[in-house]
């Protein structure tokens, strides 16, 4: 279902040494489904490094249909949580990432809620967009929405099939309110 996979693993402070770990611990899982991936490694020291030591890994996959899919992990500051390893977070951020291409639609579900208020905002003709299952974040937006402007979106489930694979999609459908910026001049 992907083509392509890149990432980007960062640390600051801490041993480059953690950059391959990371990396090492990624592939180790998504080499099973696809052999394209490259990961970029960047590590920061010394005084532009700001103060807080830690390491972390964003990665990226585009679908065959053109839609980018994301997933992103970063270690716990000190004294905040658990530490975590960098072959822990490198496998958990792959899973992610599978966990997003499983879940499909045009838009990843740490983004929904930005489709839907770009959708909300836009012209006063109907927009849609197919989504993946709805995250809890997303639920919550939805009633900001409503509370907000006022607005109601058409939720369509659409269940895995020939046509849609991986997990149960959802159409939503509505109409913008047409938001103008009232600052903007015209000529």
């Amino acid at each position: 279902m992907t083509s392509l996979t890149r990432g980007c693993r960062y640390s600051v402070r801490v041993s480059p040494q953690m950059a391959n770990r990371i990396v090492d611990s990624a592939r180790s899982i998504l080499n099973k489904f696809i052999p394209d991936i490259y990961i970029y490694t960047d590590h920061m020291k010394g005084v532009n490094s700001g103060k807080s030591p830690g390491f972390g890994l964003s990665l990226v996959a585009e679908t065959i249909s053109g839609t980018f899919l994301s997933a992103e992990l970063a270690s716990n500051p000190q004294g905040q949580g658990a530490a975590v390893l960098p072959e822990d977070l490198g496998r958990n951020c792959a899973r992610l990432l599978l966990e997003e291409i499983y879940r499909g639609g045009c838009v990843d579900s740490t983004n929904q809620s930005l489709a839907l208020l770009l959708m909300t905002l836009g012209q006063q003709d109907v927009s849609k967009v197919l989504l993946g299952p709805l995250s809890p974040y997303t639920i919550e937006f939805l009633r900001h929405l409503k509370s907000f402007f006022q607005i109601m979106f058409k939720i369509e489930t659409k269940p895995c099939g020939e046509e849609l694979k991986g997990g149960d999609k959802v159409l939503m459908t509505c109409v913008g309110i047409g938001f103008s910026n009232l600052s903007k001049t015209l000529k």
